[in-house]
C-alpha cells in the first residue's frame, strides 16, 4: 500500500504547511490538495488547517488526519523493502532518477545521525531543507527516531530572523550547506545571535571552505562541524566526521558506519585502502538502506555497469572525486563530471573556484567551467562570477580576468590561464543547492558561438 500525506512540507524558503487546500510561499498560493487529485494519487491522509476546520471534501478512500490517528491503534505491518518515499536525484550529471526509499532507509538516516552527529533524546535539530531534497526526509527520520525534536522555520535561512530562531529554539545541531555559510559571512546577518546551545554543526551538499567554516565555528564558541557526504540513493551518508575522532576543517575523518570507500586510479582500479591518492570514488555494494531499484532507469546500468570488482563484488559507482590525505582524512573535490582537462591536466572545478572567490572582495561566488572552442581543440577555462552587489556587474571583467589569472597561476598552477570571465546574476542550481555546471557549460558554450 502506498500512502500520500497532504499538509506537511519542509523548510528552506518554504513554510510549515498547516492547510490542506493550499499553502503560501513568498505570497504565492500553491494548491497542494488539487495537485494530489490531479495526479490521481493513491490513498491520501489530509491534515486540516486547524483542529476545528475541515473544509475540503475527501475523495473515496482518503482519510482525515484525526481519523488516521484513531486508526493507528491498529498495528499495520509492512515488509522492510516496502516504499516509504520516492525522491528524485538532483540531475547534476544527467536526467533526474526516481529513487524509492524503503523502511530500511529511515533507519539508515537515523543511525547516521546517532553515530556521527550524536543526535539523541532531548536534542533540537534544525536543517534548512525541503522534502524534495533527501535532507528533508532525512531530518524527519534522524530526529524523531532518535527521540529528538525538529526546529522548523517559516522563511529564508539567509536572514537575521533565522539566526534569532536558532537562538530562541535553542538548537543543539544545526545543519548547513556551504553556500548558506558563505552568505552569512558576507552579509554578517547572524551577528548578535546567541548560538551557545549548539553542540555541533553538520554540513553537506557541496565541497566546504576551511576559512568560512572556521568563521562559522566561531559563532558558537568553536563547536565542531561534522562534514557529511552521501546521496539520495544512499539514504544518508557514506563518509562523515565524528565526535570520536580528531577533525580537520572541510574534511571527513571516517567512512560512515557500515560503509566502505574505494578511490579509483586512472584505470578505474581501487588504490590500496591505506594509501593517499585522489580519484573517482566507488563504494562497497553492501550498504544498509541504499537503493536497489529505480523507477525510471535500470539500477544496475546506473550504479554498477562497467565498475571494477573487489573480493568478487562489483563496486558501486557514485561519481564524486575524492582525495585521501597522508593523514588519513578524506576531502571532496566535486563531481567527476565537474573536472576539466586544462592543458592536458585534469583539475577539479572546486579548487579553481576557491582561489577565484578569494581573489577579489567584490565576488560572492564563482563557477569554473571548461568550454571547448567552437572549432575544436583544448578546453578553455571560463569563470562565471556572481557579485555581492548587482551593480558590480559593470565591473571591468578584463581586469577581473587578470586578477583571477594571477591568483590561479600563483596559488594553483602557473600554466593555467583564464580565457574569459562572464558576469551572471546567479548560478543555476539544483533543489539541493548544487551548482549545475553541466547546464552552465551548455550556456557558456552556446554564448561563445553567438
Amino acid at each position: 500500500m502506498v500512502v500520500c500525506f497532504v499538509g506537511f512540507v519542509g523548510v528552506h524558503m518554504s513554510p510549515w504547511c498547516r492547510g490542506v487546500r493550499h499553502w503560501l510561499r513568498e505570497k504565492r498560493r500553491f494548491d497542494q490538495a488539487g495537485r494530489v487529485v490531479e495526479a490521481q494519487a493513491p490513498m491520501t491522509i489530509v491534515i486540516p488547517a486547524t483542529s476545528s476546520s475541515f473544509s475540503i471534501k475527501l475523495r473515496d478512500g482518503d482519510i482525515s488526519w484525526p481519523d488516521f490517528l484513531e486508526e493507528l491503534k491498529i498495528s499495520i505491518e509492512q515488509p522492510v523493502e516496502a516504499f516509504t518515499n520516492i525522491l528524485f536525484s538532483s540531475g547534476t550529471t544527467g536526467e533526474p532518477k526516481a529513487i524509492p526509499w524503503t523502511n530500511a532507509t529511515s533507519f539508515k538516516a537515523a543511525a547516521d545521525a546517532w553515530c556521527h552527529m550524536d543526535i539523541r533524546s532531548g536534542n533540537i535539530v534544525a536543517w534548512p531543507t525541503n522534502l524534495g531534497w533527501m535532507m528533508g526526509p532525512w531530518l524527519v527520520y534522524a530526529s524523531l527516531l532518535n527521540e529528538a525534536s525538529m526546529a522548523l522555520y517559516k522563511g529564508s535561512p539567509l536572514s537575521s530572523g533565522f539566526a534569532k530562531f536558532v537562538q530562541d529554539a535553542k538548537v543543539t545541531m544545526l545543519g548547513v550547506v556551504p553556500s548558506i555559510v558563505c552568505t552569512w559571512k558576507s552579509t554578517n546577518c547572524i551577528a548578535g545571535s546567541d548560538w551557545s546551545s549548539i553542540r555541533c554543526f553538520s554540513s553537506t551538499g557541496e565541497a566546504s571552505n576551511a576559512n568560512e567554516y572556521l568563521w562559522l565555528m566561531g559563532r558558537a564558541y568553536y563547536k565542531p562541524v561534522i562534514e557529511y557526504c552521501g546521496g539520495t540513493e544512499i539514504g544518508g551518508g557514506f563518509v562523515s566526521g565524528s565526535f570520536l575522532r580528531p577533525q580537520s576543517l572541510a574534511a571527513f575523518s571516517t567512512p560512515v558506519m557500515g560503509c566502505r570507500l574505494f578511490i579509483l586510479d586512472d584505470d578505474g582500479h581501487p588504490i590500496p585502502e591505506d594509501a593517499p591518492g585522489m580519484g573517482e570514488l566507488a563504494l562497497s555494494p553492501l550498504m544498509f538502506g541504499s537503493s536497489s531499484t529505480l523507477l525510471n532507469a535500470c539500477h544496475y546500468d546506473v550504479y554498477f555497469k562497467g565498475m571494477a570488482t573487489w573480493n568478487g563484488l562489483v563496486l558501486r559507482k557514485h561519481g564524486d572525486v575524492f582525495e585521501r590525505t597522508s593523514r588519513g582524512y578524506y576531502r571532496a573535490h566535486g563531481r567527476a563530471d565537474d573536472t576539466m582537462n586544462i592543458g592536458g591536466i585534469k583539475v577539479s572545478s572546486v579548487e579553481i573556484e576557491r582561489i577565484c572567490n578569494a581573489a577579489d572582495s567584490s565576488v560572492l561566488e564563482t563557477a569554473a567551467i571548461g568550454v571547448p572552442l567552437a572549432g575544436g581543440g583544448p578546453e578553455q577555462l571560463v569563470i562565471a562570477v556572481v557579485f555581492k552587489d548587482p551593480q558590480n556587474s559593470k565591473t571591468d571583467l578584463h581586469q577581473l580576468r587578470i586578477s583571477f589569472n594571477s591568483a590561479v597561476q600563483k596559488n594553483f598552477n602557473p600554466l593555467f590561464k583564464v580565457s574569459r570571465v562572464v558576469a551572471m546574476s546567479s548560478l543555476p542550481r539544483t533543489a539541493s543547492n548544487k551548482v549545475m555546471r553541466r547546464v552552465l557549460r551548455k550556456q557558456l558554450d552556446h554564448n561563445s558561438k553567438l
